[in-house]
């Protein structure tokens, strides 16, 4: 498995005193984000993972459903086993989005939808792993194996895709099923994978819910004069 991302950083930042200058600081960031598409989905769909709690609740409900205390027994062992699930986690949403961005018909002012041509969809996906790498503040090398393992994805899914389609029971085709799987509990990985397979179904559906808002949101803006 590629390169592990660095464990989660705590939430210090958040605990900051507001000051006139870090207020300003913070509206300067969020209109820059406004006028960066690709930086606005980073950002956007990792707040989304964060507040929606998706890995702790997909790791918490499979402890509780299979009994399996003993992955939460020692802290550090279970903060590390959140942050390397975090990092499939964003991965896949990406995935994801990037490929509703850039494959489904979209509108573009009185045009026909359509989707995008290959050429402006590799800068697309070039221009958001450069901005979730930005955002999430890694170093050239943490970025380099994230966009190695966005390719595994990509890949895998493409060769999955025209295999037959998965019954209700049975998980997901899918590279997050299988190493999520693998890196929560590699003793019982058929229950591993059912679980992993109900969370990437959450994590599909919420990429689809904030490229939804960012629509809406671009929607509702003025028409320039």
């Amino acid at each position: 498995m590629a390169g592990n991302m660095r464990p989660c950083r705590t939430q210090a930042a958040s605990l900051r005193i507001r000051t006139p200058a870090t207020m300003n600081l913070a509206m300067a960031q969020a209109k820059q984000t406004r006028h960066d598409p690709a930086l606005e989905l980073a950002t956007r769909l990792t707040e989304a993972l964060q507040r929606e709690r998706l890995v702790p609740r997909f790791v918490d409900s499979y402890v509780v459903e299979h009994g399996r205390y003993g992955l939460q027994v020692h802290a550090a062992l279970y903060r590390d086993l959140l942050a390397l699930l975090r990092r499939e986690a964003v991965i896949a949403m990406s995935v994801r989005a990037i490929e509703i961005a850039t494959s489904e018909p979209q509108s573009s002012g009185k045009s026909k939808p359509r989707p995008m041509l290959k050429k402006d969809a590799a800068a697309y996906r070039r221009k958001y792993l450069a901005a979730l790498a930005r955002h999430e503040g890694w170093t050239a090398g943490d970025a380099l194996d994230f966009q190695k393992d966005f390719q595994i994805y990509e890949e895998l899914l493409a060769r999955s895709a025209s295999a037959r389609r998965r019954k209700p029971f049975e998980a997901a085709n899918h590279p997050f099923v299988d190493r999520c799987a693998f890196l929560l509990d590699s003793s019982f990985l058929e229950k591993a994978r059912v679980a992993a397979g109900r969370a990437l179904n959450e994590i599909e559906e919420l990429a689809g819910q904030v490229l939804a808002s960012i629509s809406g949101d671009e929607g509702k803006k003025p028409p320039t004069k």
